[in-house]
């Protein structure tokens, strides 16, 4: 009697054994249930939060910063964010600059960009910054305006690559705004002076100005005349380049460098003039 009432407690000790063992197995399996779907969730939540990121910042027209190529590429009056280092710095007045610059790949004409007169003094050449505003064009010239500027790391001085072959050759706009030079070309008239008599320059394009206004005068080369422009904020009165376009005369042959801009054709702002030898 006793050795049956042993044995049936021994095995209601098993039976209750094996139901603990159950119950462990159910609420670990429900444990990672939950820890997964904890997961899931959050990562459904960091999805969801970046994807809303994306869309704010795309509503807010955020835009990375462009390579050249992107930048050339990118519609009128879109906008843009480029990076380039400062060559020249054509004018300052009621906290805006004129700025050209360029990188390894192209250059940039930036009008009348946000900038205090603090600011303007560090624009120094080979000083690097990031640029945010919209693309335009006046005339044939690409520019960015609108814009604002932060300085950052870097320094680059461009140098000037000889673009007298590529005058009255379309590829020419390609290198719109960038530093170059021209060689042998020959001084034609600009204009007549109040006696009929050719001249080798005019103040301002149709000679309606003075001294310190914009000098024009015209060159040519295989045949073909061209109209170059001293822009007197980059070059003023003082400069030895205006002072040198004062000097040519008719016939001369001559070197000049300046930056490619852009005015119903190629108008570059000439920043040198040398009387060949």
């Amino acid at each position: 009697m006793k050795k049956i009432t042993v044995t049936a407690i021994a095995l209601s000790m098993a039976m209750a054994m094996t139901g603990c063992s159950g119950n462990s197995t159910e609420t670990t399996a429900a444990s990672e249930a939950e820890t997964t779907a904890a997961e899931t969730s959050a990562a459904e939540t960091s999805a969801a939060e970046t994807s809303a990121a994306e869309t704010s910042a795309a509503e807010d027209g955020e835009v990375s910063v462009m390579s050249y190529e992107e930048y050339m590429a990118a519609e009128l009056d879109s906008k843009v964010v480029i990076e380039a280092s400062v060559q020249a710095k054509q004018s300052w007045w009621e906290d805006k600059a004129t700025v050209y610059a360029q990188d390894e790949d192209g250059a940039y004409f930036l009008y009348n960009m946000a900038c205090s007169e603090e600011d303007y003094e560090k624009l120094v050449p080979g000083a690097t910054i990031q640029v945010t505003g919209y693309k335009t064009e006046w005339s044939g010239e690409v520019e960015i305006i609108d814009a604002t500027f932060e300085f950052v790391d870097g320094e680059f001085i461009a140098e000037p690559f000889d673009a007298t072959e590529l005058l009255g050759k379309d590829e020419l706009i390609d290198r719109q705004n960038q530093l170059a030079t021209f060689k042998g070309l020959t001084v034609e008239p600009a204009g007549k002076d109040a006696d009929g008599n050719d001249v080798a320059f005019l103040y301002n394009w149709d000679g309606s100005g003075s001294e310190g206004d914009d000098l024009y005068f015209n060159v040519s080369y295989n045949g073909q005349t061209y109209s170059f422009v001293v822009e007197s904020y980059l070059c003023d009165a003082s400069s030895d380049v205006y002072a040198a376009v004062k000097a040519l005369e008719i016939g001369q042959t001559i070197d000049a460098e300046g930056f490619l801009y852009w005015y119903e054709g190629v108008n570059p702002h000439i920043t040198s003039v040398t009387v060949a030898e």
